[in-house]
C-alpha cells in the first residue's frame, strides 16, 4: 500500500515507520528534516512544513491513506490544533479519504464521566499535551466527517521496549491489567496501528489499546 506519514522522526513515529516498511507498504515520510532519517528500500524523503496545507497535499497524492504521529514540542503543545487542521485540509486537497492518527491517553476514561486528565492522579505536567490530544480528537469528531479517519489513543505509559504482539483493544476507556497498571510499547502501538491500516475495523471513531 502506498501511504504518507507524518512524524516519522518521533518515538512512535519511528516504530510506524519501521513496522510499515516491514509490512512491505511504500512510505512518503513528510520531514522537517530529511537528514534525521537514513534512505531505506520503500521510503521516500519529503521535507517540508506540516502546518501548510499545500505542502501536505503535494505528499500525499498518490497515497491511500495518510498517517500523523505528529507531537508537538512539550513548550509547544498547542501547536497539535493548528496541525491537525492542517493535515485535515491537505489530505482533503490530495483527495485522501483515510486518515489515522495517533492520539493521547488523557480523553480516556477512567470511571463514567471522568477521562484520565481530570483525575486527582494525573501528574500536571502532561495535562498542557493531553488538552492538546483531547482537543485534536474533538476537531476530527466535529470537523472531519467527510473523512474515513480513526485516532488509536495510546495506554497511560508508552515506550520503547519489545514487540511482543500480544495486547487488548478498546475504546473510549483506559485499559488496565488485573493491577491497575496501564502500559504498551511503542513496538506494538506501531502494529495495531498499521493493523488498522490494513485491515480497517474503525470508522471516525477512536479506539485504544494496552496489555
Amino acid at each position: 500500500m502506498k501511504i504518507t506519514l507524518i512524524g516519522a522522526t518521533g518515538t512512535v513515529g519511528q516504530r510506524i515507520l519501521k513496522e510499515a516498511l516491514q509490512r512491505g507498504h511504500q512510505v512518503t515520510a513528510l520531514v522537517r528534516d530529511a537528514s534525521k532519517l537514513k534512505p531505506e528500500p520503500g521510503l521516500k524523503l519529503v521535507q517540508g512544513d506540516l502546518f501548510d496545507a499545500d505542502t501536505v497535499a503535494a505528499a500525499s497524492r498518490g497515497s491511500e491513506a495518510v498517517l500523523s504521529s505528529y507531537g508537538p514540542p512539550p513548550d509547544q503543545t498547542e501547536t497539535l490544533i493548528e496541525a491537525t487542521r492542517a493535515l485535515l485540509q491537505g489530505v482533503r486537497q490530495a483527495g485522501v479519504q483515510r486518515f489515522l492518527m495517533v492520539g493521547g491517553a488523557g480523553s480516556l476514561l477512567v470511571a463514567p464521566g471522568l477521562k484520565l486528565v481530570d483525575a486527582e492522579v494525573f501528574p500536571e505536567a502532561y495535562k498542557p499535551i493531553a488538552r492538546a490530544h483531547e482537543q485534536a480528537l474533538e476537531i476530527l469528531y466535529r470537523e472531519a466527517s467527510d473523512l474515513d479517519w480513526a485516532n488509536l489513543s495510546p495506554a497511560a505509559l508508552i515506550e520503547p521496549g519489545e514487540r511482543t504482539t500480544r495486547f487488548r483493544l478498546g475504546l473510549d476507556q483506559l485499559i488496565t491489567d488485573a493491577q491497575g497498571n496501564s502500559r504498551i510499547t511503542a513496538e506494538d502501538f506501531a502494529i495495531a496501528f498499521l493493523d488498522e491500516l490494513e485491515q480497517p475495523r474503525h470508522h471516525r471513531q477512536r479506539f485504544t489499546l494496552a496489555y
